[in-house]
């Protein structure tokens, strides 16, 4: 789960860049990771979206932090969009459907390795076990989320 991990599994990481991830909320445009387009959306006091993190590959330097910017307003509601959403609401419509967009359409075989793996029984590990969108007081665990999807569990509604 992590993006130091070893092949294939390293596919799995939100930082791993797939390329041609649809970007919520913006019509035809896409990045090339999800931790890249979270990052691009991100609202600080002194800097709005940065659609330069979309195009970073390289797994490293993507995050933008509270240290060079200023506390976080929120997230932009797509590249172009006026309205600020909430951490939770922007998990909701950000990360998850983009991470899930991953998971569907760019690494479909290792889910299926997994679900397959799980039947004799598998531990997921990350650095956090949080899978609640709506608990804002961890980050968000990737492992958890697998595991949620895998299962059937994934938080929030199917995708359209």
């Amino acid at each position: 789960m992590t993006s130091r991990g070893p092949e294939p599994w390293v596919r799995l990481s939100p930082f791993y860049p797939h390329g041609g991830i649809p970007i919520p909320l913006t019509s035809g445009a896409v990045g090339a990771s999800v931790e890249g387009i979270w990052q691009a959306l991100k609202v600080f006091e002194s800097a709005d979206v940065d659609p330069g993190r979309l195009a970073v590959t390289s797994m490293t330097k993507i995050k933008r932090t509270v240290r060079r910017y200023g506390p976080v307003r929120g997230h932009r509601a797509g590249l172009t969009g006026q309205e600020l959403l909430d951490y939770p609401t922007a998990r909701k419509q950000i990360y998850l459907p983009a991470y899930r967009w991953v998971l569907e359409h760019r690494v479909p075989d290792l889910v299926d390795r997994l679900r397959g793996l799980a039947a004799g029984g598998i531990v997921l590990l990350d650095y956090t076990t949080n899978g609640d969108p709506a608990d804002t007081s961890s980050p968000l665990s990737h492992a958890a989320l697998l595991a949620r999807y895998l299962t059937g569990r994934w938080p929030g509604p199917e995708p359209a």
